[in-house]
């Protein structure tokens, strides 16, 4: 540690002696200032300049040691002082503190902070840089963070002292005169009934409503900085505009729709998405037909002979679309029209904040929602035989089953659509470079999935990374090499279905002449009402994460469509609180919450309980008993942290905890809810039962143990 941080810790450390042990606290409290009042008054009056200055050293003292009593003083610099004079003092002294407080944090822990955590450092530098002024007269204006915090934490970046200063200045000026001026009426008291007069009330009223005008005007002055280069309509041909007719625009559409909005649906594929035409819908349909082959497979164990069996493999991909064009007519451009939605075949150009031009048209609106979805990664690999990879969207175009194939990606889509193709008598290896099934899982879960795909003959590579591909003598097929550290391997496919993530659709339709940024993650950066840097923009869905799942884009696709119609009368924070998501594997796994791992790195105190599938009697009458129910809590309480469960139908099952969550329910409302005998979601119950039995202190069941003995007459 240098000679000067020494100095300055031991000068804070004795200020702060000297301040308590002195009893000079005392001195900052409202019950010293109204007994002193009159005398306070009267030295004011006859010593105006010794007054002012032992204030403004004393305000600038209190600011740097953030001592707790600036409210008060700031309320006694109008009573005593008025309203002009008191707020040039309390501004100037404010700041002045201010950029002390501000000084000693930078002095004493930047270098190490910044050290320390040194990659998200650099990116708060970078956003400080271009944003620092703004963001830092925002937090000044309106208090969300209290002042002491953003002095020390502010201090811990690169943002320049100077402008530190004239900011804060600027800033704290407003919230400044509302508290200087409410101590101007708190001198002319009297009595205490001098209180109810309407000048304090209304001073007192301005105190509670400002944070709340200052916000909205800060926010149309952001506004007005963002729209500054581009020429409002005057009239509107619409008062909403969708691009992207996916699970978040059709919502989204539907919505404005049902609110007599005048909306405008683009899209320039197909009405319905990814997930009606190459996601949910065609893997669903195909993890049954993969389904009803393993049960066929399996049927002995319930006593039942099948002999002769085989798959058409054409047949199941066939099958695959007649389910798509049942489920059409419900995301169609016919049922869109009628529920007055304009449906609009084409590619959207977003020419500017209200403007956007399609088929060549423009179309005026006072409000756009980007739901552009996303699309499969695809990586590229060196010697890759392009004509023999897949992704999750091309795969349906498959008619005749390959002899081998390699699935890269241990996700949700990876291990659905491996699990399914193996199922149907396909040659299939699973390839992930983490060395655990389903990583976003707790690995204790996760497991029960990747022991039971093993058991029924999958070939599961974990912790390898595909490094190149190379040709055979059979120009149909490839060799692709993986590496697993210090070793590799070759297999030989002529399938390789690509399953390692989804990148967002964020280009080719005008963001990027709009400066419309994307976040860490590639996705439409977003505030909690899901607008983007111009405020009649929105954005929801996988275009905006951070979920890829089609209920969340549903659930955001509220949020932005709402928030877009009537977000000048109420607007609404997009609630992230409970998002469940299932894995559609065999046996599922689903999850609503916290997972072990998420609460560990959180370091957040918890319980775990746990109840074995395997012991449920109708999992045992359908042979499907095996898999666990999980469940975090709070320490030593029942309210629901987070819930896993695999097992037999857990997309279905987890739904009693989303509830219990949603509506702070806890597992003992859930133990004392009555379940139908027999059925999987009686799982559920005597989980609570096992977080019931686990509550229950020792010296409770003893106690209760010698009241039977005493009824007994023992």
């Amino acid at each position: 540690m240098s000679v000067k941080k020494l100095i300055l810790i031991i000068s804070i450390a004795a200020a702060f002696v000297v301040f308590y042990s002195l009893g000079l606290d005392q001195y900052l409290s409202l019950d010293y200032f109204l007994a002193q009042r009159d005398a306070l008054l009267d030295y004011q009056a006859n010593e105006p300049f010794k007054a002012a200055v032992i204030f403004f050293l004393i305000y600038v003292a209190v600011t740097a040691l953030s001592l707790p009593a600036a409210t008060l003083i700031t309320l006694a610099a109008g009573a005593i002082f008025g309203l002009v004079q008191g707020l040039l003092l309390v501004s100037f002294a404010s700041t002045i503190g201010a950029s002390i407080a501000f000084l000693m944090a930078r002095t004493l822990f930047r270098d190490s902070v910044q050290q320390r955590f040194q990659s998200s450092f650099s990116k708060i530098n970078e956003g400080i840089d271009k944003e620092g002024a703004f963001y830092l007269f925002g937090l000044r204006l309106v208090p969300i963070f209290p002042f002491v915090a953003v002095n020390l934490l502010m201090g811990l970046t690169n943002f320049p002292l100077r402008r530190y200063f004239w900011v804060s200045q600027l800033g704290m000026l407003p919230g400044t005169f509302v508290y200087v001026n409410a101590g101007t009426q708190l001198a002319e008291l009297d009595s205490l009934s001098g209180i109810a007069s309407p000048a304090i009330l209304l001073s007192f009223a301005a105190l509670g409503i400002f944070p709340f005008v200052a916000k909205r005007a800060l926010e149309r002055i952001k506004a007005q900085r963002v729209y500054s280069e581009y020429d409002k309509p005057k009239s509107f041909d619409s008062n909403m505009v969708v691009i992207g007719a996916g699970a978040a625009g059709l919502v989204s559409s539907y919505i404005a729709a049902a609110t007599k909005a005048k909306v405008d649906l683009i899209e320039r594929h197909k009405m319905g998405g990814d997930c009606l035409n190459t996601g949910c819908v065609p893997s669903k349909a195909l993890i049954r037909s993969a389904k009803i082959k393993h049960y066929v497979d399996t049927a002995n164990t319930y006593g039942v002979n099948v002999e002769n069996t085989s798959v058409n493999f054409e047949a199941v991909m066939e099958r695959v679309q007649e389910v798509i064009k049942k489920i059409e007519p419900h995301d169609s451009i016919e049922r869109y029209t009628d529920l007055g939605v304009n449906c609009i075949t084409g590619s959207a150009k977003i020419l500017d904040p209200w403007r956007v031009e399609v088929n060549g048209e423009t179309i005026a609106a006072q409000n756009i929602v980007i739901a552009t979805g996303a699309r499969p990664t695809m990586p590229t690999i060196e010697g890759l035989n392009t004509e023999l990879a897949y992704n999750s969207d091309t795969i349906w175009n498959l008619r005749t089953p390959p002899k081998s194939m390699v699935v890269v990606g241990t996700g949700p889509i990876g291990c659905e659509l491996a699990q399914s193709f193996h199922r149907l008598g396909v040659n299939v290896t699973l390839v992930g470079r983490d060395m655990r099934l389903l990583p976003k899982e707790d690995e204790d879960m996760s497991s029960l999935v990747l022991a039971k795909m093993r058991d029924e003959g999958m070939n599961i590579l974990l912790g390898h990374s595909v490094v190149r591909a190379k040709d055979t003598t059979d120009s149909s097929q490839q060799l692709l090499v993986l590496d697993a550290g210090e070793q590799s391997k070759e297999i030989e496919f002529d399938c390789v279905l690509f399953a390692v993530g989804r990148t967002a659709n964020t280009r080719g339709f005008g963001l990027e002449e709009l400066g419309i940024e994307n976040s860490e993650n590639s996705t439409i950066e977003v505030n909690e009402y899901l607008q983007t840097k111009y405020p009649n923009i929105y954005a929801c869905g996988d275009v905006a994460g951070p979920y890829q799942l089609t209920h969340a884009a549903s659930h955001q696709a509220w949020y932005a469509s709402v928030n877009a119609l009537f977000g000048t009368l109420k607007r609404f924070k997009a609630d992230y609180r409970v998002i469940p998501w299932a894995t559609f594997t065999d046996p599922e796994i689903a999850r609503v919450g916290l997972s072990e791992d998420e609460a560990k790195q959180a370091n957040i105190e918890y319980d775990v309980h746990r109840y074995g599938i395997d012991d449920l009697d109708r999992a045992i009458a359908d042979s499907v008993d095996y898999g666990q129910v999980k469940v975090l809590t709070e320490k030593g309480k029942d309210k629901i942290l987070g819930a896993c469960i695999v097992g037999h139908h857990a997309g279905d099952l987890i739904t009693e905890f989303v509830t219990g969550m949603k509506h702070n329910l806890g597992l003992n409302k859930l133990l004392g809810t009555i379940h139908i005998y027999p059925t999987l979601a009686e799982s559920n119950k005597y989980l609570a039962g096992e977080w019931k039995r686990a509550s229950v202190k020792p010296s409770t069941l003893k106690l209760v143990e010698r009241f039977h003995q005493w009824r007994r007459g023992a």
